[in-house]
């Protein structure tokens, strides 16, 4: 991470991108249940709320290791989230056949 303008267009990016998979397999799909995959949107939207929210919390700058380490977790958590998300949704699909 070299900025926080770079993570949180990172996180922007990664977030849109699980979204508009979410969206293109409503479109294209239209054996996939509608109600789990708009849940799973739902909670796409909620982590990238929730992850933009933590990336404006105050830490001191006191402690250059504990800032390092605060948003290296960060940008792990949002990893998974996405990760997370995108295998739900590949769930709902194979579970569509």
């Amino acid at each position: 991470m070299a900025s926080i303008r770079g993570l949180k267009k990172e996180i922007d990016l990664l977030m849109s991108l699980a979204l508009s998979d979410c969206f293109y397999v409503l479109e294209y799909n239209p054996k996939v249940d509608k109600g789990k995959v708009m849940a799973i949107a739902d909670d796409i939207i909620r982590n990238h709320h929730e992850l933009r929210g933590r990336i404006s919390k105050v830490i001191s700058k006191d402690e250059p290791g504990k800032v390092k380490e605060y948003y290296n977790r960060l940008v792990s958590d949002m990893l998974d989230r996405v990760d997370s998300a995108l295998e739900k949704l590949s769930a709902q699909v194979k579970e569509a056949g």
